[in-house]
This record gives structure tokens, C-alpha cells and sequence, in this order.
């Protein structure tokens, strides 16, 4: 094995090392999950050289030097002020959803008209229509980090494979009998993953368009969906109470969570894959250890139904969303609330951390999106100027841009 390249990941803070191995180049990252504005350097060196082959003594001052500019952009907390930058009267109809691509450059936006728009985001101008949807465009999402495909799932039960760059159609998935509620692309970008209301999840290959894989078990509509950050087990959430995950290379279900006692409202994997969190209609979130299926905490507070939970990048906070008008954030090594985020006058439909992690975005039905700080719970912004309620809304990988609808 030779090392040929050491680059940088800002979020979560990493390391990805290019080596080549009998002739292939591949890739391998070293997560630094913990590391703070104080850690000791040379000694984290020291650990990952001894941890890591590749990382030969001839390296080390390299690795020093990218981990000080890890430590650099983690003292630069982020407090950006955002402002109104555009409206856009995207659609005729209204819009189900809204996606970034990673540098935010461009983004897209799903509606009731049947179509897909791409935009781009510093002049506001539509790039392309994705037409050729029978129904409803309901789910849509950039592969990122790439971002020069895009899946769009329809209530006519296809999907369809686009080019970001020409809006080209690559291919139509044909297959489930009924609408197509949510979908995700695998890390690799070599799968498309859907969930119908058919009860199944189906993963498609991007190159030829066939069906890879039907994952059924579920009993109702599977209404979340999600890879681990190695793209190799799927997470499905459902309407049945349920959460199953499956092997992504073989379609094998490797266990089922029960536990809840309503509909699952999201699902889904932290960075270092070893906790999975689960929100429902049952006004709880639970923990699971991703290795064994076993729930290992059930996060309560919350007094209506939880409609949105995430973890942040580096796994070490949770957020919680719910229809009770408020949001919570809680540690996931001590299971317990650190904050809670007061002020909305509906339901909050959508959360979200800043890459950072020190920020979070709240979308509602009060027709503002909201900017919190993640420690204290205090509002630092308010984002009015929508006449309906927001059940969208993201930062891009910088954290320097918002989108809402």
C-alpha cells in the first residue's frame, strides 16, 4: 500500500487519506470526532500513527499541520447573520421539498406541478424544469457530495435519474405499486434507495437503471429512509411502529427496533455509525446501539408528536422536533436535555444543525424559520417573510446558506 495523498474534511473533522493498493487508488478516512481547539497534537499524531500504517514518521509534521487547521476552523465558530437574499415563485403549485447541493451553489425544489426545478442559488435562476413525472414530485435529493445527479420520487411510483448539468433523464425505476414518499442516494453514489407506501423499499443501480434489491417486512408505508455514513446497512423508518435495518449489498434484514408505539417520523444513523435515532408520533425519540439493535435510551419532555430528530456531524448532540411548538436538544453520552428551544407558535416541522454544530435551523408552520443557539436554547434569529407555513428548510456545507419553503 502507498500513501498518495492526505486531504481535508472540515465536517466532521477528518482526514481522508488517497493510497493506492495492487494498482487501485482508494480511499480511507481518519474521523476525529473529538477533537477540540485544545487538543494535544503531537500526541493525537502519535495515536494515529500507531493506529494507522500509512502514516509513516515522514508524514507526521504533514498530519500536525492539517490537524491545526482542523483546530483553526473549529475556533471559528460559526455566527453568521443571514439576511434575505431571494424569494423565488418557484412553482405554480406548491412545493414539497427543497434540496442543496453540498457547496449550496445550486438547489432543487419538488412541487405539486409534476416537476423538479434546479436553480441556481446566487442569481435565482432556474437551470432547468425535470419534467416527465405523472403525479406529484415528493421526494428529491442531490447525490451529494458529488451533485451532478438527481433522484426525484413521485406519487406516480417511479423514480427518475437526472443529470444536475443538463437535466437530462438517465433513467425511470419502475416497480413499486403505489406513491414513492422518500428516497436517499448511497455515499458511493452507485445506489438510489426509495421507500413506497407500498410497504417496501427498493434499492436501483445507477449505472444500468435495474432493481438491485426489494427489501420487504414492513407492514405499512415506509416513510424514512437513510445509509450510514459507509453506505453499507439501510434504515427505514415506518407507519407499522417499526424501524428495520438492512445489509445494503445483500437486501438481508440484520434486525427490526420495536419499542415505539406510533408511526416513525424519522431514522437514522450517526457519523460513526455505532447509535441510531429514531423519532415518532408517540412524542419520543429512542436511541439504539447500531450493533445490536438494543435501545439503549428513550428521550422524553416533548408533549405532542416528535416530527423531526437529527444528530449533529460529529454524533455528540441530538435535536428533537415537535408539533408541540418547541424543540430540545439533548447529549447523546448522557442521554439528558441540555436545552430547550421556546418561541415558535406552531408545530415544528423541520431541524437541523449548522455544520459547525454550535447552530441549529427550526422550520414551522408559523410561517418562520428560526437560527438557536445549540448550548444556551437562545434565538438568535428569526426568518419571516413566508405567507404559509415552512416544512423545509437546510443549511449547505459551509453553514453560510439557508433554504427554506
Amino acid at each position: 500500500m502507498k500513501l498518495k495523498s492526505l486531504l481535508l474534511r472540515y465536517y466532521p473533522p477528518g482526514i481522508m487519506l488517497e493510497y493506492e493498493k495492487s494498482g487501485e487508488l482508494k480511499t480511507k478516512s481518519i474521523d476525529l470526532l473529538n477533537l477540540s481547539s485544545s487538543t494535544d497534537v503531537n500526541a493525537l499524531v502519535e495515536e494515529i500513527q500507531k493506529a494507522e500504517p500509512l502514516i509513516t514518521a515522514s508524514r507526521s509534521d504533514q498530519v500536525k499541520l492539517l490537524i491545526q487547521r482542523l483546530q483553526d476552523k473549529l475556533r471559528q465558530h460559526s455566527n453568521h447573520k443571514f439576511y434575505l437574499f431571494k424569494v423565488l415563485r418557484a412553482h405554480i403549485l406548491p412545493l414539497t421539498n427543497v434540496a442543496l447541493n453540498k457547496s449550496g451553489s445550486c438547489f432543487i425544489t419538488g412541487s405539486y406541478d409534476r416537476t423538479c426545478k434546479v436553480w441556481d442559488t446566487a442569481s435565482g435562476e432556474e437551470l432547468h424544469t425535470l419534467e416527465g413525472h405523472r403525479n406529484v414530485v415528493y421526494a428529491i435529493a442531490f447525490n451529494n457530495p458529488y451533485g451532478d445527479k438527481i433522484a426525484t420520487g413521485s406519487f406516480d411510483k417511479t423514480c427518475k435519474l437526472w443529470s444536475a448539468e443538463t437535466g437530462k433523464c438517465y433513467h425511470t425505476f419502475r416497480g413499486h405499486t403505489a406513491e414513492i414518499v422518500c428516497l436517499s442516494f448511497n455515499p458511493q453514489s452507485t445506489l438510489v434507495a426509495t421507500g413506497s407506501m407500498d410497504t417496501t423499499a427498493k434499492l436501483w443501480d445507477i449505472q444500468n437503471g435495474e432493481e438491485v434489491f426489494t427489501l420487504t417486512g414492513h407492514s405499512a408505508e415506509i416513510i424514512s429512509l437513510s445509509f450510514n455514513t459507509l453506505g453499507n446497512r439501510i434504515i427505514t423508518g415506518s407507519f407499522d411502529h417499526t424501524v428495520a435495518v438492512w445489509e445494503a449489498d445483500t437486501g438481508r434484514k440484520v434486525y427490526t427496533l420495536i419499542g415505539h408505539c406510533a408511526e416513525i417520523s424519522s431514522a437514522l444513523f450517526n457519523w460513526d455509525c455505532s447509535l441510531i435515532l429514531t423519532g415518532s408520533m408517540d412524542k419520543t425519540c429512542m436511541l439504539w446501539d447500531a450493533t445490536n439493535g438494543k435501545c439503549v435510551a428513550t428521550l422524553t419532555g416533548h408533549d405532542d408528536e416528535i416530527l423531526d430528530s437529527c444528530f449533529d456531524y460529529t454524533g455528540k448532540l441530538i435535536a428533537t422536533a415537535s408539533a408541540d411548538g418547541t424543540a430540545r436538544v439533548f447529549s447523546a453520552a448522557t442521554r439528558k436535555c441540555i436545552t430547550k428551544l421556546e418561541g415558535h407558535e406552531g408545530e415544528i416541522s423541520k431541524i437541523s444543525f449548522n455544520p459547525q454544530g454550535n447552530h441549529l435551523l427550526t422550520g414551522s408552520a408559523d410561517k418562520t424559520a428560526r437560527i438557536w443557539d445549540a448550548q444556551t436554547g437562545q434565538c438568535l434569529q428569526i426568518l419571516e417573510g413566508h405567507t404559509d407555513e415552512i416544512f423545509s428548510c437546510a443549511f449547505n456545507y459551509k453553514g453560510n446558506i439557508i433554504i427554506t419553503d
